[in-house]
């Protein structure tokens, strides 16, 4: 009889704790957005876990799933793409005290580094995001899925605050979960929006270079003309004295012989030889 008690209740308890059921209580957020954080595009999406006990070695994974043509003329119609999700820094391991937000920066490596808007609103895409970790009562592993198709990623949204402070205590509002707001975004892709801030960078660079040049030569000369304010008067000396030359900062003056005391001395000359 303690036999049979033993095993239904063991049934039961493996009933209500499978990993099926876990991963029901994982939610993704419906839609996924792209706006600016940190001054770069990224694209982001919510997961949160509805129960107080946490799953453990949770990991964050997402495909980009796209048909492809190759350079030789293949076809291939359902290409899958990773998309970064911190694999590199460890972000993509989660600790899921609390609805996270899941961003995955758009850079040279990413594939949505040439689209922008418009052509967001165009291609025909899938995104698939995965979280895999093990139910801290069983230790068996479960994982939930998620997808986002085209339309349903919002260009230049971001999602609502959820958590408050509250006598010492983080409140969390599940009923904005899904809620996002509109923010200002660049509609351009995210190379045309990273070249226009390197044109902007060496702008100010050259700009702010060509000033401290300009500063360098500029400011001796400053300081000799005003030590020495008779360099900016005429090369003509005082008096008419004659050219007045200037020679290693020190003014020279020539004289010249008077008119009439060169005719004085001749014609005494001549006048001595006449005798």
């Amino acid at each position: 009889m303690c036999v049979c008690v033993c095993v239904r209740v063991g049934c039961m308890f493996v009933k209500i704790s499978q990993p099926n059921k876990r991963a029901e209580t994982l939610v993704f957020s419906r839609n996924a957005v792209i706006s600016l954080r940190d001054d770069k595009l990224c694209l982001m999406f919510r997961v949160g876990d509805l129960r107080s006990s946490h799953i453990v070695g949770a990991n964050m994974r997402a495909k980009l799933i796209k048909s492809k043509q190759t350079q030789e003329g293949e076809f291939i119609p359902l290409d899958q793409t990773d998309i970064s999700v911190g694999f590199e820094t460890g972000d993509d391991r989660l600790f899921l005290v609390s609805p996270l937000v899941i961003s995955h920066e758009i850079d040279s490596r990413s594939p949505f580094w040439d689209m922008s808007q418009a052509q967001l609103e165009k291609e025909d895409f899938e995104i698939v995001v995965i979280l895999e970790g093990m139910v801290e009562a069983t230790g068996m592993t479960c994982q939930a899925r998620s997808s986002y198709l085209g339309e349903e990623v919002l260009w230049g949204h971001r999602f609502s605050p959820m958590m408050s402070l509250a006598e010492g205590f983080f409140d969390v509002d599940y009923g904005a979960f899904h809620h996002t707001f509109e923010v200002d975004t660049p509609t351009c892709s995210a190379r045309e929006l990273s070249l226009a801030a390197a044109r902007l960078e060496a702008h100010l660079y050259w700009s702010i270079s060509s000033r401290l040049d300009e500063e360098k030569w500029e400011g001796p000369i400053m300081t000799e003309q005003s030590k020495n304010p008779a360099d900016s008067e005429s090369v003509s000396g005082k008096d008419g004295d004659g050219p007045t030359f200037i020679v290693g900062g020190v003014t020279e003056t020539q004289e010249q012989p008077v008119v009439g005391e060169q005719n004085g001395s001749v014609t005494t000359d001549q006048s001595e030889t006449e005798a």
